[in-house]
Formats: C-alpha cells, structure tokens, sequence
C-alpha cells in the first residue's frame, strides 16, 4: 500500500495561500501572493529536495493542479510533452532546479481530485470523483502519492484516515487573511511530530504522523468556586 504524505508552506497564522508568486492565487482579494521567497534558504531547498527525493505521483486539488499546469511544462520554455529536453546553457543553478522539478513533475502520474470536468490534459493526468477513489489508489501499486498545496484536500483525507505524514514548513511572517491548511470541516486529530529542523531563516519545518483522536482533561485542578459556578450557569444560559 502507497503512503499518503503532505507538504505545506504556511505563515505563522496558518495561511498557506499564493506562496510562490503574486499572481498564483489572488482569489478572495489575497494581496500578500509571493510571501515565501524573502525567507527561502538552503535549508528550505534541501527540505524540498528530501520530500521529492524519491519517486512519487502526486496527489492535487483542481486548483492547485491549474496552476501546476500551466507553469512547470513551461518553466524553461514552451513544452511540447513529456519527451522535452530544455537548454540548460547559461542557466542559473536556480532555474536549471526548476527545469528539472518541472521534468519530474510531468513524468509523474497526477491525480486530480475534483468534481468536475478539468482540462487534465497535462501528460500522466487522472481525474478522482471521490475519497474513495483516493482509497483505491492508495491501496494499488506505486510509489508515495505527495500532496503539494492542495488545501482543500487536508480535511477530507484526515476524516477518512488517509494521510500518513505531513510536512509543515512555518515561516516567521504574518499575512492576516488567505487560504488556511485546516479551513471549515477539519476533524479533531492528534498528530505526533516525527522530525523537527530551525533553518536559518527562522523557518521551522516539523513532520507529524497521525496520533488518533482528542482525549479530554483538565490541565490542573478543576475550580468548584461559586464564582465558576456562575460562569457555567452563564454559559448554559447563553449570557455569557
């Protein structure tokens, strides 16, 4: 059975929308697009590169597989289909590591869950009506299906008890409004962290597992004053 592993970059009140440029995504009045190079470093590349680092297919919500599609075929120049070979001649080190994740990403199988009827006429491209639809594939054969971006995709695979690992990415900035990793419909989960790295940025990258559901408590002794007591009177009552 594949794995099921996320990869997210997020502002510190978790906004994850329209990192990579100003017009990748403005919807909903988003004016903060392309927040996430002033704090790219080494340390950030090298996570990337280890979340790619083995074969995939990738796992995408429709919008997020829009505009995959209409950049990483063209990164270095028009694409003509999978077979393209870009001129990598007087290219910056940057741009040739574009080039070459634009390649990957084109040999990869993706699957597009959505509800509708997408242009998926990018190379390798498999449309998904449903979770379970995303359950089948999951328990076929093949490599990790990786989720980049995507975010409508986090709660549904959460409720269904599909996502395996999840990367998170937290730059030290504030955007105050945008598209979050965990919107409307989220189910209460517990997540363990598996691995934990600073860069020298500030960003703090931290990979979880799924560690089951909420467990209730007190985190010290429960109040029995009268003054409690009024307070939850007030709540039931909605005065509150």
């Amino acid at each position: 059975m594949r794995r099921i592993r996320g990869a997210a970059f997020l502002s510190l009140d978790g906004v994850m929308q329209a990192p990579g440029g100003p017009s990748e995504d403005p919807t909903g009045g988003f004016a903060h697009g392309g927040w996430l190079p002033q704090f790219f470093d080494e340390d950030v590349g090298a996570a990337i590169d280890a979340f790619f680092g083995n074969s995939y297919d990738l796992l995408l919500g429709r919008r997020t597989y829009d505009i995959f599609a209409a950049y990483w075929p063209y990164v270095g120049g028009e694409a003509t289909g999978i077979g393209e070979v870009f001129d990598r001649t007087g290219k910056e080190e940057g741009e040739v590591a574009a080039i070459e994740m634009g390649e990957a990403f084109t040999r990869a199988n993706k699957y597009v869950l959505t509800r509708g009827s997408p242009d998926l006429g990018w190379s390798n491209s498999h449309g998904l009506g449903s979770m379970d639809d995303v359950r089948r594939v999951k328990e076929g054969d093949g490599p990790d299906l990786v989720i980049q971006g995507s975010s409508t995709l986090y709660p549904a695979l959460l409720e269904a008890g599909l996502l395996d690992r999840l990367t998170l990415m937290t730059f030290p900035v504030v955007l105050g409004q945008g598209k979050r990793l965990f919107g409307d419909g989220t189910p209460a989960r517990a997540l363990k962290l598996v691995e934990q790295t600073l860069t020298r940025t500030g960003a703090v990258i931290a990979t979880y597992e799924p560690a089951g559901g909420i467990e209730h408590g007190w985190a010290g002794p429960q109040s029995t004053s009268a003054r409690e007591k009024a307070r939850q009177q007030a709540m039931a009552e909605g005065r509150w």
